[in-house]
């Protein structure tokens, strides 16, 4: 919040307002404010230099020199605040945004010089020079005055004209002397003293002087521009309104600055009433999220101005805190555990989740990458399938809605069956069963010598399984395959296997990102859950050697049945404990006696 300031103080900050934003300007720093498509309002900072200029000191060529430094900084501002507040694949390119303010500059000339011109001429073909040039005055006025209040109808427009609201109420409440805050900024006026709109009237009324001086002047040594028909006469007054135009920046901004240093009274508020009265077409009420946008850009030109150690930001840099509470905030309401955040930035930052204490903060590109994920995972879909990959036994795989996320528990079985194949002497062969995403398969082939089949009968399971296991294609195999039905009268030396244990009924009380978005084939185990360990236990040591092992994951609390299924056909049947004390794998031997 900013220090309350004393009533009736003149900032020395001014404004204007972008597309979904505002930029603030002090005397030594500039500020834009800009709301993202998805909520945040991203800031962007810069230290404005020192150097003092020899124009500023000199009457009407320092307003010249203030329009065009304002013009030129206008265009930027609106480009950078254009590629922030929309989109990423809606924004458009700079050659194209280049074009369009180019188009436009050359509109306006054509809309508020060239036609009031040829407007006042087919009135007015006569020697009234006088007349002509009023006319044109009033045209000019009288255009301008339509194109605000047209324009206004447009929506992007409208918005742009609340967040000019914005900013006005955001500059007259510090001038006011109240304390910084949107509830406070939302009572004051949409209406300034500077505003830019009040500037462009006055321009009006100068050009009008100044033209018909200028039309008089050209009379009085005997030139009559009236006397050059058609096409020449169009050109000789569009010229010389052209080349008057920066004597007409410069006297109305001297004006305005005029206007704006004298004191409240009758008199100056006559003066001033015209200028003001446009502003209700310039200007909208704005609501609080934009007041909320003005005052953060008002706010970091005031602490930069006031304190020299403050440093630039771009926009989308932030600290490492405040990515945290952003996806804090975007992810509240889901079924998203405190993990993801970490697992979200390190996608973002694109480092290991070690190295999180080292990174100070974020730049653009990760920002947008953030938001990107968390929109995803606001729908429900399970964070790895949005990240698209995830890291499972120290190895990084594809991940995709067809198969399974694999679980941490399921690395215990990894663990086992490695360290069972590096304790046998020879080549080992192994199966495993329900591979999904071929995640088992995988870790085994990466950490062991073994030659592996991996088998599913999922089409979505079979797809991802080939591409994980592609690089070991020497090694392992895929084979779409329901349980054994492909593998009649082959044997391995080890049987591993994670098939869906969830309860039928327990389904559909699952996480809403494991229901709706895990296939349910990888998942239902059948009325109670052991369907397929009936299965395994009825043919599985068809197909081990002798001494051959089966490695099975099962549910929380199935361990004993799934055991008692066991106990007919195979020997030395252990159970492990997983990290949380769970007994989570089944290990057992076939011996043939």
């Amino acid at each position: 919040m900013a220090e309350k300031k004393e009533k009736g103080k003149v900032s020395s900050i001014g404004g204007q307002a972008l597309l979904e934003g505002v930029m603030m300007r002090g005397k030594g720093a500039m500020a834009m404010a800009v709301r993202s498509p998805e909520g945040n309002i991203l800031l962007q900072t810069k230290r404005l230099k020192s150097a003092k200029s020899w124009y500023k000191r000199i009457f009407i060529i320092r307003g010249l020199a203030a329009f065009f430094i304002s013009l030129v900084t206008g265009v930027d501002t609106l480009l950078k605040s254009a590629a922030v507040s929309a989109p990423e694949e809606e924004t458009p390119s700079k050659g194209w945004m280049g074009f369009s303010v180019v188009l436009g500059l050359g509109l306006g000339i054509a809309l508020f010089i060239l036609l009031p011109s040829l407007l006042a001429g087919l009135l007015f073909d006569g020697d009234s020079v006088l007349l002509s040039s009023l006319t044109e005055g009033v045209i000019r006025i009288g255009i301008f005055v339509l194109y605000l209040f047209s324009v206004g109808f447009m929506k992007d427009i409208r918005r742009t004209f609340m967040y000019h609201g914005a900013e006005h109420r955001t500059i007259n409440c510090y001038e006011k002397g109240l304390d910084m805050t949107v509830e406070n900024v939302q009572k004051c006026s949409t209406r300034h003293n500077r505003c830019g709109t009040t500037f462009l009237f006055f321009v009006m009324i100068v050009s009008i002087l100044l033209f018909s001086l200028a039309n008089w002047l050209f009379w009085q040594i005997g030139i009559n521009p009236n006397n050059y028909g058609g096409v020449a006469l169009v050109f000789i007054k569009f010229g010389i309104r052209l080349a008057l135009l920066p004597l007409v920046a410069g006297l109305s901004y001297e004006l305005l600055r005029f206007l704006a240093a004298l004191p409240d009274n009758a008199f100056t508020n006559i003066l001033r009433a015209p200028g003001l009265a446009l502003q209700r077409l310039s200007t909208r009420e704005p609501d609080d999220s934009m007041a909320a946008v003005a005052l953060k850009s008002f706010l970091a030109v005031a602490e930069m101005d006031g304190n020299e150690n403050v440093r630039e930001v771009k926009f989308g840099q932030m600290s490492l805190t405040e990515a945290r509470k952003i996806i804090a905030d975007d992810l509240a309401g889901t079924d998203a555990d405190k993990a993801e955040a970490d697992w979200i930035l390190c996608d973002a930052l694109k480092c290991r989740r070690a190295a999180l204490a080292s990174i100070a903060e974020i730049d653009m590109e990760q920002y947008r990458r953030i938001k990107a994920v968390t929109a995803e995972r606001k729908k429900g879909r399970p964070l790895w399938y949005v990240l698209g990959y995830t890291d499972f036994y120290g190895i990084r795989m594809r991940i995709c809605e067809g198969a399974l996320i694999p679980r941490p528990e399921t690395e215990l079985l990894c663990e086992r069956a490695i360290q069972i194949i590096k304790e046998r002497e020879g080549a080992q062969t192994v199966l495993d069963l329900c591979t999904g995403s071929g995640c088992v398969a995988l870790a085994i082939a990466k950490n062991t010598d073994a030659s592996v089949t991996a088998s599913d009968v999922s089409d979505g399971a079979i797809a991802a399984a080939n591409e994980n296991l592609l690089p070991l294609k020497d090694r392992v195999r895929v084979v779409k395959s329901d349980m054994f039905a492909e593998f009649s009268g082959k044997r391995f030396d080890i049987i591993v296997c994670n098939p869906p244990y969830v309860a039928s009924a327990d389904v559909d009380t699952l996480d809403r990102s494991v229901k709706d978005f895990e296939p349910r084939i990888a998942l239902d185990g059948g009325a109670d859950g052991l369907g397929f360990y009936r299965k395994i236990a009825a043919c599985a040591y068809e197909h081990l050697n002798n001494g051959g092992v089966l490695l099975l994951e099962v549910g929380a609390g199935q361990a004993g049945a799934v055991a008692e299924l066991l106990g007919g056909k195979f020997k030395n049947i252990a159970v492990k404990k997983d990290l949380n004390g769970i007994e989570r794998i089944i290990e057992c031997a076939y011996v043939n006696e």
